[in-house]
């Protein structure tokens, strides 16, 4: 069998935690020999193909947190003082969630779960604030004019980590809310978090399918 270590939850950098704190576990994770990492988060949609509850595999990111992680003095036994960021999320590992999404909606539609054949996985770029508010109607229109399909409050700073380290990395997300602007009602939290526990099942199946395939 192959090791996998998983971590509950995070620290998110909105919470106060200092980046070193936020990156600890996926530093941590490197120095026990992880090869490969898959991270997850909720996000909000800036694309009107992507509904809440459905998901999107991370194809890039924009960084507009205000900071990086890799800010300060390298260690060299982590990573080069200046890694190259072309490809932080792995294309084969996007594959590999690809095809599993695509065999998932056909076995739930051959079982009668849903009625037609649903295609839940999307492909886009993300986008990471700091938070903890949600977005101005103005922020998302700039954000979606600089290519974001998808804005949430973490997972960037992990991967730009992750990378450092040379780890391959699979980024989702789940799409819990539409943007700011994007629809006619205010973004609650509460919804977020039912978006999230209605998709939990669905991305508990999808996950372990994807681990079973590294």
């Amino acid at each position: 069998g192959v090791a996998v270590a998983v971590q509950e939850g995070r620290f998110h950098y909105y919470e106060g935690y200092e980046m070193d704190q936020v990156t600890l576990p996926v530093r941590t994770f490197g120095l026990m020999g992880i090869k490969n990492l898959v991270l997850t988060n909720a996000a909000g949609s800036l694309n009107s193909d992507m509904v809440p509850g459905s998901f999107m595999l991370i194809t890039d990111h924009l960084n507009c947190m205000g900071v990086n992680p890799l800010r300060g003095a390298n260690e060299e036994r982590f990573g080069p003082r200046f890694p190259d960021m072309s490809a932080v999320y792995d294309r084969e590992l996007q594959t590999v969630a690809s095809e599993e999404a695509k065999a998932i909606s056909y076995e739930r539609f051959s079982a009668g779960l849903d009625d037609e054949l649903i295609d839940f996985m999307h492909w886009g770029i993300y986008c990471a604030l700091s938070g903890p508010t949600y977005e101005t109607p103005a922020e998302i229109r700039m954000l979606r004019e600089y290519g974001a399909d998808a804005v949430g409050m973490s997972t960037v700073p992990e991967a730009i980590v992750a990378r450092h380290q040379g780890m391959r990395v699979l980024g989702i997300s789940c799409i819990t809310n539409l943007a700011a602007g994007m629809g006619d009602e205010p973004i609650h939290h509460e919804e977020v978090i039912t978006t999230g526990a209605r998709s939990a099942e669905l991305f508990q199946t999808l996950l372990r399918r994807i681990v079973t395939r590294i």
